[in-house]
């Protein structure tokens, strides 16, 4: 049991001492999956990750902090998501409005169903 704890001690000082050199080098970055030695060990872990979410999924075993985490990485690391179909209803149902690729920084409405007036997304009180 000491053994044990003792490894876990070490190499959670090994990791801190990777985050403490990511930021030694680049005392700006943003995120740690931005420095190459994250990179490296993120996609070398990659396969085995989805595998171990995919199987938690399964077999019925709740993992929400590997699940979201792999949610969160595909999103970081993708420049373009289909996420396309979530704003086109967040405009139908809210008026919300959408942003072009073709048009950065200019955003539109579409009204999808040819009724009613113009409509515009606003905070409220519930």
């Amino acid at each position: 049991m000491l053994k044990h704890l003792l490894l876990e001690i070490f190499l959670g000082s090994q990791f801190l001492g990777k985050i403490k050199e990511a930021f030694t080098k680049q005392p700006s970055l943003s995120n740690l999956l931005l420095d190459s030695f994250f990179v490296d060990a993120v996609r070398g872990a990659q396969e085995g990750w989805r595998q171990v979410v995919a199987q938690s999924v399964l077999l019925g075993v709740p993992t929400p902090a590997l699940s979201s985490a792999l949610a969160f990485y595909d999103g970081y690391r993708t420049d373009k998501l289909p996420a396309n179909l979530i704003q086109a209803q967040r405009d139908y149902f809210g008026a919300h409005t959408y942003e072009l690729l073709a048009s950065p920084g200019k955003f539109h409405h579409t009204n999808w169903t040819g009724t009613g007036g113009n409509v515009a997304a606003s905070t409220y009180m519930a």
